[in-house]
């Protein structure tokens, strides 16, 4: 790919639902932090491409933020299959070894019916692929960032987990012709 992509990353609003929960594609954003928004929206680079992962929650931080953003589905949450929709504390108590074992390698494991974030790296970098040189605006999720600061780190997928990935937070990252530049991470805009 020729010349430089600038990315400017930034995690959807908080959904709106029940705390603890692995909520599903079609979850509401919370978009009651006007002020956050608009200052958020000032730091973002004018007249840039913008893309959304197709969950409901990023389509409609994007749009808070003034942006209408072409769907990848790339860039998606990381599939957490019939988990999906359950609370955590839920899943704990009911969920048995399966579930239990899943925490221990959280990287590497599948939940039933899901994907390992091993699977959402391959699909975010796939999804990167797809972006042209200039600077583009991603409204993601946690763990979509989370996969393209271990494509651009070039860490383990376990490594990548550690990082903290706020809502409404922003994350810059450029390819480069020599590689990947992290310019900050999981910058809060208030």
């Amino acid at each position: 790919m020729e010349g430089e992509t600038f990315l400017w990353l930034i995690r959807h609003a908080p959904v709106d639902g029940i705390a603890g929960t692995i909520h599903a594609a079609d979850a509401p954003a919370d978009l009651g932090d006007r002020a956050q928004l608009e200052v958020l929206r000032q730091k973002l680079p004018q007249d840039a491409a913008c893309f959304a992962s197709p969950a409901r929650r990023t389509v409609e931080t994007a749009r808070a933020l003034g942006l209408e953003p072409v769907q990848l589905t790339e860039f998606s949450e990381q599939d957490f299959g019939d988990w999906t929709g359950r609370r955590h504390d839920e899943l704990a108590a009911t969920g048995g070894e399966t579930y239990a074992r899943f925490w221990s390698a959280p990287a590497h494991g599948r939940p039933p019916g899901g994907e390992s974030f091993e699977d959402q790296v391959a699909r975010v970098r796939l999804g990167l692929s797809r972006i042209g040189a200039g600077s583009a605006t991603l409204v993601v999720h946690s763990g979509t960032i989370r996969a393209a600061l271990c494509i651009a780190l070039d860490l383990t997928p376990q490594a990548a987990l550690r990082f903290v990935i706020d809502p409404l937070s922003l994350t810059r990252i450029d390819r480069l012709a020599t590689g990947w530049r992290v310019v900050f991470v999981n910058q809060r805009a208030a």
